[in-house]
């Protein structure tokens, strides 16, 4: 059973807005009906969100009396975003892509009224709609069926409510940026990569252009090779802070030589430029580096996107000058790639977080 309008084929789904009235539960509030949900209906909201896929409301209602509902059932906490009001609900689901910064095309809408699926279809063309009479087979569809469920997809919903927390506690602080970076009690963890981190470690090779040292994509298979070798080292960047976590946010690999370590890839996510995560990765390791006694060469190559990446290099003490110990690196660099080379010497670490890491022999 597909949507009952044609679109995006089996593109993936990354958020549902449901309809409450008749499509979440059975019965109307405002009637006074009795309101049940339905336990496959239940299990359908249960199963999306641990496949990572974020949930959300769109409702002609009473706000108050149908979060009170929602939290009577057990489900409110589920729901990111919820827009319950009296306007019409295309500009609900508008407002709700919008503020995820998704695309329309990744967005469903499931009513019980093909009136209202209809204006959302017209407003919103790219916006799948489904009808109730589908809630229970969703999971089934391949639009809501990702390949691979991530430790952080099966996190998402919790991220998304923290960051929202996150950005209106900056909106009410007053002070100076690093003050605030110090209030939410970061902590970076840094470890090496399992087997069930490599499909997000894959993941930010791929997505992270702004923050990716070199833009080169390392797949899984070649990632998981390089687990069991013990010249590499593969280590995933972790942050949490006093709202919820924020997930893996960078990969390292790593070549180790007697005198010289090679950083073959850094790629921190977007979200965390803010926080300081890319500075504190390097200065880590820098300090790493400097307890073992070894010089570090990194690979970077400059694209259009990436100068930010470049920064933290130069800024990190990078340079261009060369160094007999580039000599113990394997392999020439790829075109367009730089050999970054670094006298490593005793780091202090970030200021305004505590970085949890092993240590690299």
């Amino acid at each position: 059973m597909s949507a009952d309008r044609g679109g995006r084929g089996s593109a993936l789904v990354k958020c549902l807005v449901w309809d409450l009235d008749n499509t979440l539960w059975k019965g109307t509030l405002l009637e006074g009906d009795e309101l049940l949900l339905a336990d496959e209906v239940r299990d359908v909201v249960v199963e999306l969100d641990s496949r990572g896929v974020l949930q959300s409301v769109a409702s002609k209602n009473d706000h108050d009396l149908a979060w009170a509902r929602l939290e009577e059932l057990g489900i409110a906490e589920y729901f990111v975003l919820p827009r319950i009001g009296w306007g019409p609900k295309s500009e609900s689901v508008r407002v709700i892509a919008d503020r995820l910064n998704f695309a329309q095309g990744a967005v469903a809408f499931i009513d019980d009224q093909p009136a209202e699926r209809a204006e959302v279809r017209f407003s919103l063309p790219d916006v799948r709609c489904y009808m109730a009479e589908q809630a229970a087979s969703l999971p089934e569809l391949p639009e809501f069926s990702p390949s691979v469920v991530t430790v952080d997809a099966q996190r998402r919903r919790r991220m998304y409510q923290a960051g929202f927390a996150r950005e209106e506690a900056r909106t009410d602080f007053t002070g100076p940026d690093e003050a605030f970076l110090r209030s939410l009690e970061l902590v970076m963890g840094i470890g090496r990569a399992g087997g069930e981190d490599l499909s997000r470690v894959e993941e930010l090779t791929v997505r992270t252009s702004q923050m990716n040292a070199t833009g080169v994509h390392y797949s899984d298979a070649t990632l998981r090779s390089l687990l069991s070798d013990p010249g590499h080292e593969v280590l995933v960047v972790t942050l949490t802070d006093r709202f919820g976590p924020h997930g893996a946010v960078g990969v390292v690999l790593l070549e180790k030589h007697a005198t010289v370590w090679h950083l073959k890839l850094l790629a921190t996510s977007c979200r965390v430029v803010s926080f300081g995560a890319g500075t504190a990765i390097l200065n880590w390791l820098v300090d790493q580096a400097a307890r073992r006694g070894v010089h570090l060469v990194a690979d970077f190559r400059p694209t259009e996107r990436n100068r930010m990446m470049e920064i933290a290099y130069r800024f990190a003490g990078f340079t261009e000058d060369p160094c007999s110990c580039a000599e113990a690196v394997t392999g020439a660099p790829e075109d367009g790639v730089q050999r970054l080379h670094l006298v490593t010497e005793r780091r202090e670490p970030a200021a305004t977080l505590r970085i949890e890491a092993l240590e690299l022999g």
